[in-house]
């Protein structure tokens, strides 16, 4: 039970990344329900921008995004923080989603996930992606 009280009394912070306005809210909705904070960022080198001046818990990113895309936002992101836990998540494009998600997580992607996502779907990734150990921790 208490340690139940005590994942209640950190509030974690989660940086969205995504272009489309819609996906952004619908998020922002579903995660600030969830008792989490989130941050929006449009594209790539916006989110990054924001990682760093506001670290976060968790990043959630689209792939495919004009600017900084969800590839190179992931490999900045993780050479500058190697411990910052992504969820990737793509629709695809000109292509099919899984090429694009199986790049993400090979360049550091803690999970990944295809659009359209449901809630359920997106709340569990979350919680568990936050629960797992950090890439530096389990290299360690």
């Amino acid at each position: 039970m208490l340690k139940v009280k005590e994942e209640q009394e950190v509030m974690k912070r989660i940086l969205v990344i995504d272009d489309e306005s819609q996906i952004r809210s619908m998020l922002r909705l579903m995660l600030e329900r969830a008792g989490y904070e989130v941050l929006e960022a449009s594209d790539g080198a916006e989110g990054i921008r924001l990682y760093r001046e506001n670290s976060a818990d968790l990043v959630i990113t689209d792939l495919i995004m004009p600017n900084k895309d969800g590839i190179g936002m992931i490999i900045a992101l993780k050479k500058e923080f190697p411990e910052v836990k992504i969820i990737a998540m793509s629709g695809g494009g000109l292509n099919r989603p899984e090429g694009y998600l199986i790049g993400a997580q090979k360049l550091g992607a803690t999970r990944t996930l295809t659009k359209p996502i449901n809630r359920e779907q997106m709340l569990r990734a979350v919680k568990d992606t936050l629960k797992a150990p950090s890439a530096s921790a389990e290299e360690e």
